[in-house]
């Protein structure tokens, strides 16, 4: 069961009674029951399929709804949708609440703008360029208050910051709303024409073209990732005594990328970073991660091959992007001694650095069969004695402010027995994160 926080409990609850406030505020002339009800059940109907065969928002129908109806009424549309549909995770019922109050104060809030524009006069004229102007005002206030919930939400809810809660998000969805808002403007229209709600439909049929285009995009991403998923378990197979660590060194990356402010793009590129960035391990003899004793310097020169493969490995996955520089990079140095190229400062890539940082930390708290994880302390201490050699500075200085907010919580652990390795032996080659 995936709990819910009880701060963003309260927020939810907040939410739900300011949409519950924008519903009982019918209008005194007569609400147009019949169109409530059709735009309601046709969103629900585009809810399950839009969402169920290609996930994400699906908003015409709703903007249309503003265009169209009062506030309180078009408040109603997204509700039914929100009640009936299932929900992945528990809790349900919050879950539940927020998917029908989020929308409905958006759209209360476009309806609200549409009208004080005199927006539903030129619909109802088909008044061309007018209807444009009232429209986009009411599509801005529809992301305005998408994006301002989602932001306290994710505030609410944690581990983000406050001060960048609401970073990036009025930017990333107000393109896709304006495009959802132009469709339900169209939807709008011609329900008002001659011909009636059913013309109306016609105005979906290219919005669903155009999201099974956008879901095929997501299926293809959707296979990269099982591919990367694959990838890692192969790393964790043949290296035993590493089982786990990738994917703590991509949940410490996303810290110190957060923590230094990047966007989500890009901290999601850190976390695939910081997942693959042993993946070259596979083009390492066996024999050699599994040796008992310590390594020759010939068959060290081996290992230290590991960041090539994997760049290679990787190369042709191109949403990747930055995270195959980091796969490649590392393992160097900022005064000039690591491997493959020797790189120093600069010439270090930024994600390499991030994720240098992220490694050496987990190699440092994780718990392995041939000794105890360090206190998160003793390897906070041992990062900022190594940074400006080895570490970015400012790198260690991202990890230790993230650490002190939230605290290292990773999702998994190495505590297996790495196939047999006498801890004293294992022990001797491990000065330098592997």
């Amino acid at each position: 069961m995936e709990a819910v926080p009880a701060r963003a409990r309260g927020y939810v609850t907040g939410v739900a009674l300011l949409a519950a406030l924008s519903l009982s505020r019918l209008p005194a002339t007569p609400t147009p029951w019949a169109a409530t009800l059709l735009l309601a059940a046709l969103y629900a109907t585009c809810e399950h399929v839009v969402h169920r065969r290609f996930g994400g928002p699906f908003y015409p129908v709703l903007l249309a709804g503003a265009f169209l109806l009062p506030p309180a009424a078009a408040a109603l549309v997204p509700v039914p949708a929100a009640l009936l549909s299932p929900v992945e995770h528990r809790p349900a019922l919050p879950r539940r609440v927020w998917r029908a109050a989020q929308p409905a104060l958006a759209v209360w809030a476009a309806a609200r703008v549409h009208g004080a524009l005199g927006g539903r006069d030129a619909v109802v004229r088909s008044d061309f360029p007018h209807a444009l102007l009232p429209a986009g005002a009411a599509v801005l206030a529809f992301c305005l208050v998408l994006t301002a919930l989602d932001g306290g939400l994710r505030a609410a809810a944690g581990p983000v910051p406050l001060r960048r809660a609401w970073r990036g998000l009025l930017a990333r969805s107000l393109a896709a709303v304006a495009v959802h808002g132009l469709a339900g403007l169209m939807m709008a229209v011609l329900w008002r024409s001659p011909y009636g709600p059913v013309s109306a439909l016609l105005v979906l049929l290219p919005m669903c073209v155009s999201w099974w285009v956008f879901a095929q995009y997501h299926r293809e991403r959707a296979a990269h990732q099982a591919t990367i998923r694959a990838l890692v378990q192969a790393v964790d197979i043949k290296d035993g005594y590493t089982r786990g660590h990738s994917e703590r060194v991509g949940q410490a990356s996303v810290l110190i990328a957060r923590e230094l402010g990047m966007d989500d793009d890009r901290v999601e590129v850190l976390r695939f970073a910081g997942i693959l960035h042993d993946v070259g391990k596979l083009g390492v003899p066996t024999r050699l991660l599994r040796k008992d004793g310590p390594l020759t310097p010939q068959e060290r020169r081996i290992i230290e091959l590991h960041p090539e493969y994997g760049h290679e490995m990787v190369r042709g996955i191109s949403f990747l992007g930055e995270a195959r520089a980091a796969i490649l990079h590392h393992h160097e140095r900022l005064d000039g001694t690591g491997y493959p190229y020797g790189l120093a400062g600069a010439q270090i890539p930024e994600c390499a650095r991030i994720v240098a940082v992220a490694d050496a930390f987990d190699a440092m708290t994780s718990t392995r069969s041939y000794s105890r994880a360090r206190p998160v302390e003793a390897a906070v201490a041992e990062l900022e004695r190594c940074a400006g050699a080895h570490f970015d500075p400012r790198m260690v200085t991202a990890l230790v402010r993230a650490l002190a907010r939230s605290g290292w919580h990773p999702a998994v652990t190495a505590d297996e027995p790495a196939y047999g390795t006498p801890p004293a032996q294992r022990a001797s080659r491990t000065g330098v994160p592997r």
